[in-house]
């Protein structure tokens, strides 16, 4: 019996990453379905635009003598007819300004606030009760999202919801920085951070045919019940099963930087290394928002009478796990021998090879529309787990939850509530324009900006830092875990004297440690 739990145990960690991924793709889920059921939601709830549009799919679109879209007043849009059988009806749409501050500001104002919170707690408070908490905040008001009657009784539930889901990034990426070594921390943060996209392209199936298949005549309430429920389990889960781990080498309580002086949040926010990176970061968010809100409303508005709804969802969930997956090892396999710049490079390429097929996949026919899609995915969705793993190797640790609070508060703010331009702008050069603009057009100015960010980062460490690596690797194999990126300031006695150790912060304003006593910094952590 012990040794079944020996051998368990050794699977505690791939278990915390499935059960805090789950719980993740539970919250985005919860989050982009209104994405997939504004249109039923619309209806109901009595908000947002009216348009003509298409509601009898026996006929192509080549068929019709005229585009349901091409009518903007109802008579004309009940009036049209093949055959004699009307093709058009005059109904909500789903999109408008309402729909655009549904889906973006009421959500995230709410999630990027309370994240902050959430990343000062979780550098001082139990982050495995935290989360559960968390996590039941955002699974109850998903439920109740089911039950709603009014417009402002789903916006208020989205902001409860937001601030449930808010720790879920801060809290468990300082979980798992803390329970997986450093050469698995790129990939490790991207098949958790995959999480937004799982949720995204789980939202396609079940937004569309769980609502059709009208379950207890619940319609479009019951996707909401339903994932509300599991994510309920999901909290019961992590209270009961998830421990809190070891926090990596905490040193002394005021916590000091390389060259002695207190560990500063604002110092380590405004090193130009961290601005550029939150400005790409947040200029990507917002390509990535901009399709994931306007995806599905965009393919029905265009191509009403082709059920795109598993194209979309295969494209998300299987091409860009892969390029999840492929993001995070690449990334893992180049730092080592380029230093952390080597993941800002990977970035910058990922993203500029991204940007052509992006605009293909708003151009296009439906066919083709996916092909690019799927092109485009593979590369596009690598860079969410490689950012974090910058930040978390940039920063020091106790300031890590903290600054994962803040980057994701300005990366939310930015590229989250930008997307509510696509509207206005739309009315001006059309809905497609719009999307092109803001969704493949700010993929390719992001490249350009993580391209930049490459050359405020350190780059290949010299042979003197390698041979010190080296002894610090056979070091922490003795021991039996990984101090290397997140150890802490600490002063320890030494021949009378107390000495500094350092933060491995790897920006360059930060001062390099100097040689005491004939050891290096580095090797005097190790003692």
């Amino acid at each position: 019996m012990i040794s079944i739990f020996k051998k368990l145990s050794s699977f505690y960690n791939v278990y915390v990453l499935a059960i805090l991924t789950i719980g993740y793709i539970l919250g985005e889920l919860g989050h982009y379905l209104i994405g997939v059921t504004s249109k039923q939601t619309a209806i109901e709830l009595d908000y947002g635009d009216h348009a003509c549009q298409q509601n009898n799919t026996n006929f192509q679109r080549r068929e019709l003598p005229q585009q349901c879209s091409t009518v903007k007043d109802e008579d004309s849009c009940t009036a049209l007819d093949l055959n004699g059988t009307a093709y058009c009806e005059w109904n909500y749409n789903g999109l408008g300004i309402e729909y655009q501050i549904l889906a973006g500001p009421t959500f995230i104002l709410v999630f990027t606030i309370c994240g902050v919170f959430m990343g000062f707690a979780a550098d001082k408070y139990n982050r495995v009760k935290l989360l559960t908490v968390c996590t039941l905040v955002f699974a109850v008001a998903i439920i109740l999202q089911g039950t709603v009657k009014e417009y402002w009784q789903l916006a208020l539930l989205r902001m409860i919801m937001a601030a449930g889901e808010s720790g879920c990034n801060p809290l468990a990426t300082g979980i798992m920085s803390d329970i997986f070594p450093e050469h698995k921390r790129a990939l490790v943060m991207a098949i958790f951070n995959w999480g937004i996209y799982g949720g995204y392209g789980i939202a396609f199936p079940v937004g569309r045919y769980i609502t059709k298949l009208n379950f207890f005549d619940l319609g479009w309430r019951i996707c909401y019940f339903g994932v509300g429920i599991l994510a309920v389990i999901i909290a019961v889960l992590t209270g009961t099963t998830l421990k809190e781990p070891e926090r990596k080498a905490i040193g002394d309580a005021n916590g000091q930087m390389k060259n002695g002086e207190k560990v500063n949040l604002w110092k380590v926010l405004v090193n130009p290394a961290m601005i550029m990176l939150m400005l790409a970061a947040s200029i990507r968010h917002c390509g990535g928002m901009t399709f994931a809100y306007n995806a599905d409303l965009y393919y029905n508005t265009y191509f009403p009478e082709v059920d795109l709804g598993w194209w979309l969802f295969m494209v998300t969930i299987c091409i860009g796990s892969v390029g999840v997956v492929v993001g995070g090892v690449v990334s893992d396999k180049i730092v080592a021998k380029m230093g952390v710049r080597s993941r800002a490079f990977v970035l910058a390429i990922s993203q500029l090879i991204a940007t052509l097929p992006a605009f293909g996949s708003v151009y296009y026919e439906p066919f083709w529309a996916m092909v690019t899609l799927g092109s485009s995915y593979f590369f596009a969705e690598m860079w969410f787990g490689i950012v974090f793993a910058i930040v978390v190797e940039i920063v020091p640790l106790q300031v890590r939850s903290s600054t994962i609070g803040v980057f994701l508060f300005v990366m939310n703010n930015i590229g989250g509530n930008l997307p509510i331009l696509v509207d206005p702008i739309a009315k001006v050069i059309g809905y497609r324009g719009s999307i092109m603009i803001f969704y493949a057009g700010l993929y390719g100015t992001s490249s350009i900006l993580f391209f930049i960010t490459c050359f405020l980062l350190e780059g290949k460490p010299s042979t003197e830092e390698k041979d010190k690596n080296n002894t610090e690797t056979h070091t922490r194999n003795l021991h039996g875990h990984d101090n290397s990126v997140f150890a802490v300031d600490e002063t320890l006695p030494h021949n009378g004297r107390l000495a500094v150790m350092p933060q491995s912060l790897q920006m360059k304003n930060i001062e390099k440690s100097q040689p005491q006593n004939g050891l290096s910094a580095r090797e005097s952590s190790r003692l």
